[in-house]
């Protein structure tokens, strides 16, 4: 990494996740071994949970056994911003994100493509700072694929129908050709009783296993549903089908009383995939 590199440290190392790069490793290998592998190939795009690794490691260690071992291009990971509002789509401007197993190398070459395709999309700090939804899809990404990895960090200001709609359809048009995988990094009900939880994830997980783009951004826009990154979900949806996904895949559902045993107000997570047969 040259001298003058622009590197965004680890903030959730020691919260979310062990800051022990061993300990962390160890953890995730865990979760994977754990973790039962599907027979699809040509995944487009995840969804993966963004809580605490005890309380949603397992759920998204389901998604990244799917990719264990393969080779992308670029990743571009897609997530929410809880603490910073922006009305804009913020794709980092630095040279790499740092985790406890090392930097990840940031594809500034796709990243100013993509901002370049869209005034809503722009080459920005916003929202990546303290932002823990899309760091804690990074130790994952360099266990299953390695350390040579390259990742367009995108975050969410302000998910808008129309945000949505263009992030989605930019890097859908921008990328079709290439080998991309697209990460969105959501949760979904907060703080309900156990089983209102499980009857309002089943019905964004029904939307999300029947490839329903259309109705589930609908929903978000009534906010019918709970995801606190439906944005990137939906974009990830409209992107992944442009980039030829044709069948989509629940993975894994659980919720933070699985975990803790509290059902007394519990939050959801999810993992999927978006592939071509």
């Amino acid at each position: 990494m040259a001298f003058n590199s622009i590197i965004r440290r680890n903030t959730a190392a020691g919260s979310f996740y062990p800051a022990d790069p061993e300990e962390l490793t160890s953890q995730i290998n865990g979760f994977l071994e754990r973790a039962e592998p599907r027979d699809i190939s040509n995944i487009k795009a995840l969804i993966s949970p963004h809580a605490g690794y005890i309380y949603s490691g397992q759920v998204a260690a389901y998604s990244y056994t799917q990719i264990t071992g393969s080779a992308y291009d670029s990743i571009i990971i897609i997530a929410p911003s809880h603490g910073e509002y922006f009305d804009f789509i913020s794709v980092y401007h630095g040279d790499s994100y740092e985790t406890p197993l090392g930097v990840v190398v940031v594809d500034k070459e796709r990243a100013a493509k993509l901002a370049d395709a869209s005034q809503a999309i722009k080459i920005s700090r916003s929202g990546h700072g303290q932002e823990h939804s899309l760091e804690v899809q990074l130790p994952f990404l360099q266990i299953v694929l390695g350390s040579n990895i390259k990742v367009v960090p995108v975050i969410m200001g302000n998910q808008s129908r129309e945000n949505i709609i263009e992030l989605g359809n930019t890097i859908g048009r921008l990328f079709s050709d290439d080998n991309i995988l697209i990460v969105a990094s959501t949760d979904l009900s907060h703080y309900h009783p156990y089983n209102n939880a499980v009857e309002l994830d089943k019905h964004v997980e029904e939307l999300i296993g029947s490839f329903k783009t259309d109705q589930l951004l609908d929903d978000l826009t009534k906010n019918s549903v709970e995801m606190c990154g439906g944005g990137p979900v939906v974009s990830a949806m409209i992107a992944s089908a442009l980039m030829g996904a044709d069948s989509p895949v629940i993975l894994h559902y659980a919720n933070s009383g699985d975990i803790s045993g509290d059902k007394s107000a519990v939050v959801g997570y999810l993992s999927a995939a978006f592939y071509k047969k």
